[in-house]
């Protein structure tokens, strides 16, 4: 299993730098094609980047071909990441300096990127391009015989020495979940941008604050215990405390001063007031002069009560920063709010690839037969770690396991176990929680999500909903009253990462959407039902002008949901208006679903 799971870390990895690759490459064409004064190193760099992707091509042929032992392939992996970390330095740094299509003054572009190419950071990184690139070259043209260890010892010569300090503890990880590095797939430009983020190393005159950002599930923990895996030696001490809720955190920092202070140690409970002194005990530790190259991590700050979040349960963690400003401090939550810190999006996985090498590390299993799955799970890690570690554990196939989400969501759900290092949260209990807190604080906004279960996850806005709906409840009336109250419902929805903001538009990832219909939804709710049909409906045009057609396009989805099975067979059409029906049936007819129309 451990090769297998190290041959698809490989794979994914070699795909990941290869698609990075192809955005720089792209992006210095547009300099090196119309001029021959751009800076020696990044014509070097565009002349050797496709030669490397070359390589990589072929290292990942061989790879899935099972050509290399696992010592090589933990070696090679280790230098493809490497070299992932340095090329999204320079792409960032292109990025910054030469925004994309942004080529109508040429003069100042290239000015820009001669100013570029004189910084330490892109001069040390695209020295560790070429040396990794000569390694894998070296790898691929001397027959792989006894390569493994000259890789590794050529690697371990790019390292970085680690950083002495006097006031050390290493790496106190506690109770936070153990990630395997072989379980870890992905993330290469997220991992350099927390390290370029809270890296004294390269942030050493101030406090470094970042928030990673998004839904439960999507692996925000597991990217922060990735980024200290990697860059631990950064920091003089790394401390993880559970910020799920304030009795959890205070526990947390009592523990950490047990680690700190092991003289105050106590076996007995300590009191209220104990507590108070030992917390402050740490904070006043952490902010001593001089003691400034440690990294905090608050995990699961998901209730926050900040201002405009007027949470019940929640607490204001920044009661818990240390006095002065400095160190480094790392959350993960799923709220976008927290603005004195510097956000990362963590987003699903776009690559399948790495869909499927999660799929492969969770089940032991070689991923023919997988991708169908992979694609219906989104890119959602907590649902491709579930589905691995179910399907370890049984006899089903891939398309057994996709058969019964599709088919038995909520057994599946309720009965399986979550992986370990998602603290066995499943699929449904990771954001009920979240719901919660949004139910507590706008009950509307909670109705108006079970309600999205009836439309597509994707394309709501604000017109779609603004409709008037006979009979309708008395929730509907109030957050549809005006649009400057259903922004408020679906900000509060967004505070808590329910759902996605993007371009004017909402939406649901695919798997929480299953949720909303298979849980909020378990027992089939016509009222719910009857007015989504009405706001598709009313929505229709008759084809009268050409933007119509633009339009109806856009229903096309939301109509289209109400043919999923489960839906399909509790409505009752009897009991909906005769208007509705008619605007369905011109909408299918206007895009040959003539059985739809029929029925």
């Amino acid at each position: 299993m451990a090769e297998v799971a190290a041959t698809v870390g490989l794979v994914a990895s070699t795909a990941s730098l290869v698609d990075l690759s192809t955005k720089v490459i792209s992006r210095l064409y547009e300099f090196t094609s119309k001029s021959s004064d751009v800076p020696d190193s990044f014509r070097s760099l565009s002349i050797r980047l496709p030669l490397l992707k070359a390589t990589l091509e072929r290292i990942r042929s061989q790879a899935k071909a099972g050509r290399f032992p696992n010592e090589e392939t933990q070696a090679l992996k280790a230098v493809v990441n490497n070299t992932s970390e340095q090329v999204s330095i320079v792409q960032a740094c292109l990025s910054k300096v030469l925004p994309s299509g942004n080529v109508s003054k040429p003069e100042r572009a290239l000015k820009a990127l001669k100013s570029l190419a004189k910084e330490d950071k892109i001069q040390q990184a695209l020295e560790k391009i070429h040396k990794n690139n000569d390694l894998l070259i070296l790898h691929q043209t001397t027959g792989h015989v006894d390569t493994g260890n000259r890789v590794l010892e050529e690697f371990s010569k790019l390292s970085l020495t680690p950083t002495a300090s006097s006031k050390s503890f290493g790496v106190c990880l506690g109770r936070a979940p153990q990630v395997t590095a072989d379980a870890f797939i992905g993330r290469t430009m997220e991992l350099q941008q927390l390290r370029d983020w809270l890296s004294p190393k390269f942030q050493s005159d101030r406090q470094r604050i970042v928030g990673i950002v998004g839904m439960g599930g999507v692996g925000k923990t597991q990217l922060s215990l990735a980024h200290v895996r990697d860059c631990a030696d950064d920091y003089s001490s790394v401390f993880w405390v559970n910020a799920r809720d304030e009795t959890s955190l205070r526990q947390s920092m009592v523990d950490l001063s047990a680690v700190i202070f092991p003289e105050s140690a106590h076996p007995a409970a300590p009191s209220a007031d104990d507590k108070k002194v030992k917390i402050d005990r740490v904070r006043q530790w952490l902010s001593e002069p001089k003691n400034d190259q440690w990294l905090l991590i608050f995990d699961n700050y998901d209730d926050p009560r900040l201002p405009g979040m007027g949470s019940s349960t929640g607490y204001d963690i920044r009661a818990y920063f240390p006095h002065r400003a400095q160190g480094s401090i790392l959350i993960t939550t799923r709220s976008p709010r927290l603005s004195f810190a510097k956000q990362l999006p963590l987003k699903k996985l776009d690559n399948v690839e790495q869909s499927l090498a999660i799929l492969a590390v969770r089940s032991g299993r070689t991923v023919d037969g997988a991708t169908k799955l992979a694609l219906r799970l989104d890119g959602l890690p907590l649902a491709l770690a579930t589905a691995g570690a179910y399907l370890n554990q049984s006899a089903d196939s891939f398309d057994d396991y996709l058969e019964l989400y599709n088919n038995s969501w909520n057994d599946l759900s309720q009965y399986s176990r979550g992986p370990v290092d998602y603290e066995e949260r499943t699929l449904y209990s990771t954001w009920n929680v979240s719901f919660q807190q949004v139910r507590d604080q706008d009950p509307a906004a909670a109705e108006l999500l079970t309600l999205m279960a009836y439309l597509d996850n994707q394309d709501l806005w604000y017109e779609l909903f603004h409709e008037d709906v006979p009979d309708a409840p008395k929730w509907w009336t109030e957050v549809l009253k005006s649009r400057a109250r259903f922004y408020r419902a679906m900000s509060t929805l967004h505070d808590y990462s329910l759902l996605e903001v993007n371009r004017g538009q909402y939406n649901l990832h695919m798997c929480q959407h299953d949720w909303t219909l298979e849980y909020l939804n378990h027992d089939f709710d016509p009222e719910r039902c009857r007015i989504a049909i009405h706001c598709v409906a009313a929505n229709v045009c008759r084809m009268e002008e050409a933007e119509d057609w633009v339009k109806n396009r856009r229903m096309l989805p939301h109509a289209r949901r109400f043919q999923h099975f489960r839906i399909k067979a509790a409505v009752d059409w009897n009991g909906i208006k005769l208007g509705d029906l008619s605007q369905f049936a011109y909408l299918y007819y206007q895009y040959d679903m003539n059985a739809e129309a029929e029925e």
